[in-house]
């Protein structure tokens, strides 16, 4: 296999460490503490124990398909017409979670720290630069995403340890306070993260070697990770009340941080945290989509095919009323982003399960085949 120019599963690993690490530190804690209140760590446990087994429905459809574009893949299995019904919805449910991105972080910057600037002058300056990077090739976003990502791990670590002086962790207790129920059912929200690994098959012909179920295994557990930190620190340094009361809580978890007694405000380290996680997580998905739609590499064709489409519908998301688009991002489309996911999973396995078996039964009564 000619590998120029394709990543290694390091590098992979790295890539899911923003682009959906930025989901579970940030998207999904609101509806969490929201609905579990102090075990929502428990639900971000619990759904880490029951989509592991589901990663070995992708990596058999990633087995089956031979590491060959899934595109072309479908097209062989299924037909011109099924697959790209199939592959159209991917790109405009890939469409709308960047543009939910896009629109989430828009509104926070123009809540904290940019409250006079017009968000359609945001809006504008971070799709050209998400643009750009799409313009290249996935090399070179994997390059990109490995320094910025560097300093989102040290901050990330740095603030944790600083807040260490604020943290009681009694107020995780008492255990399951209200039943098990909220537990079970807090489940789809940090799910709705994990399964977004989904989305390495329509990646998978650019990577060096195929992936085995531990390196699905280290990035289910760095997500469940990335998820509880935050998780716990709102809830044992603000009390699981009030964390559910905050628009932002991982953001707010910076507002603690102090360098002795005369250095404060060190927030605005949570602001190349969040803004270069959305440039990722929006640069990557829109480079997913061009690599359906076969406009990789054509500058001219991406922003001309794109940019415009992109543009408008985040337009239309950013225009909804606050409430509503919280309401919507913290509930309907984490939700409506596991079933389809899942649904998405289920139908390429067994789209895999029966090519496989047509080829078993090919090579074993070949006569029938020649007639």
């Amino acid at each position: 296999m000619h590998k120029i120019g394709k990543i290694g599963i390091l590098h992979v690993i790295f890539l899911v460490m923003t682009f959906i690490g930025l989901k579970n530190h940030v998207t999904i804690l609101p509806p969490i503490l929201d609905h579990v209140k102090r075990d929502g760590w428990m639900s971000v446990i619990l759904a880490a124990v029951i989509m592991f087994p589901w990663l070995f429905l992708v990596l058999f459809i990633h087995n089956k398909t031979e590491q060959k574009p899934l595109k072309e893949w479908l097209y062989q299995k299924i037909g011109k017409i099924p697959s790209s019904i199939l592959l159209y919805s991917v790109v405009v449910f890939i469409f709308i979670l960047a543009a939910f991105t896009m629109c989430e972080t828009l509104l926070w910057v123009n809540a904290t720290f940019l409250p006079n600037t017009p968000k359609l002058a945001l809006l504008a300056i971070y799709i050209i630069l998400c643009f750009l990077l799409i313009s290249t090739n996935m090399l070179t976003i994997v390059i990109v995403n490995t320094f910025v990502l560097f300093f989102v791990v040290v901050f990330g670590f740095y603030v944790a340890i600083a807040n260490i002086q604020v943290k009681d962790y009694s107020l995780i207790q008492p255990f399951l306070e209200h039943g098990v129920n909220p537990v079970i059912l807090g489940v789809v929200y940090p799910a709705s993260g994990f399964i977004e690994l989904l989305l390495l098959l329509f990646m998978q012909h650019h990577f060096k070697s195929k992936l085995r179920w531990y390196h699905l295994a280290i990035m289910l557990f760095i997500l469940t990770g990335l998820t509880l930190g935050p998780l716990l620190g709102a809830i044992v340094e603000f009390g699981p009340e009030e964390a559910a009361r905050q628009r932002y809580p991982a953001y707010e978890e910076w507002g603690l941080v102090t360098i002795g007694r005369f250095i404060e405000h060190m927030d605005f380290l949570s602001i190349y945290q969040w803004l270069t996680g959305t440039f990722i997580r929006v640069s990557l998905l829109l480079f997913i989509a061009c690599d359906i739609l076969n406009l990789t590499g054509q500058r001219k064709k991406i922003w001309k095919f794109m940019f415009f489409p992109f543009f408008f519908f985040c337009l239309i998301v950013i225009g909804l009323d606050d409430t509503l688009f919280l309401h919507l991002n913290g509930n309907e489309m984490l939700i409506t982003t596991f079933v389809c996911f899942l649904g998405i999973s289920i139908l390429l396995s067994t789209i895999a399960l029966i090519s496989s078996r047509k080829k078993t039964k090919m090579a074993k009564h070949p006569e029938n085949n020649q007639n």
